[in-house]
């Protein structure tokens, strides 16, 4: 493997994952990305209500993302081999700690809650 090309990151990705649940993981990221859009767009600024609790979501998002991607790759943390892999593990954590935050944020949005609809509005009364 002389050159990293598009291509082969699709292989081994599907090669770790599985065609069926690569192409499953992607369509999902794309819909999550564009409901986040839409909410974006639609509401015109950012509840910080739900911003707060979608922050709060983060760990459970960096810790479950470490978690599968051991699992599907059958591997232990006592198989980390140099400093390459922990930046990778805190590569991955960001990576779902970030998209666990914009997945609680857009399903707050879009089905809303009977803690963010009560409020109305994020200003503070005078």
């Amino acid at each position: 493997m002389k050159d990293l090309t598009f291509e082969t990151l699709l292989a081994v990705f599907e090669e770790i994952f599985g065609p069926t649940l690569f192409w499953v993981m992607v369509v999902a990221a794309v819909v999550i990305t564009l409901g986040y859009l839409y909410v974006l767009i639609r509401d015109r600024s950012v509840s910080w209500r739900k911003f707060l609790f979608a922050q709060l979501s983060m760990p459970v998002g960096a810790v479950l993302a470490v978690w599968f991607v051991m699992v599907m790759t059958k591997s232990r943390l006592s198989d980390l081999g140099g400093p390459i892999d922990v930046i990778l593990f805190l590569g991955i954590a960001a990576a779902g700690a970030l998209g666990m935050a914009v997945f609680v944020y857009t399903v707050e949005s879009l089905l809303g809650s009977k803690r963010t609809l009560e409020g109305g509005t994020d200003a503070k009364p005078n």
